[in-house]
């Protein structure tokens, strides 16, 4: 091979690793859901009550953080999402275990059975009598 095939080469491949570099800089970040095995219900003895949700699982690798978590409410039914984000780029494939305490929004719930809802896993509790305070 002669000089000037060597160079065109050696420019060739320098071209193609520039490409492969400046396409993987412009990947997008991922959102996804963490992935929920189990949750706890906890009830402060307390008036009026407090509620936490304990959330436990694991995210895909050690890269992925927990982005988000939101909380709604439609009459005796919480819906929690727990979202996560990953930039883009390699990352050991080991899989990351987390719990997270969730606070719920309960005063001034009347009395009843609630169903909680964190990212497929359910749960219930019971509140025994309307939570607020007398005026």
């Amino acid at each position: 091979m002669n000089g000037i095939n060597k160079k065109i080469l050696l420019l060739g491949s320098y071209l193609l690793l520039m490409m492969l570099m400046i396409g993987c800089s412009t990947l997008e970040p991922i959102f996804d859901f963490a992935i929920v095995e189990e949750i706890d219900i906890i009830i402060l003895e307390s008036f009026p009550v407090q509620v936490y949700l304990v959330a436990s699982g694991y995210l895909p690798d050690p890269c992925t953080k927990i982005y988000q978590i939101s909380r709604e409410r439609e009459d005796y039914h919480f819906s929690v999402s727990i979202t996560t984000f990953r930039s883009p780029g390699a990352c050991i494939q080991i899989i990351a275990p987390f719990e997270e305490t969730i606070p719920l929004e309960v005063y001034g719930l009347p009395a009843g059975t609630y169903t909680v809802n964190v990212n497929g896993v359910q749960g219930t509790f019971s509140l025994e009598v309307d939570n607020i305070l007398p005026i």
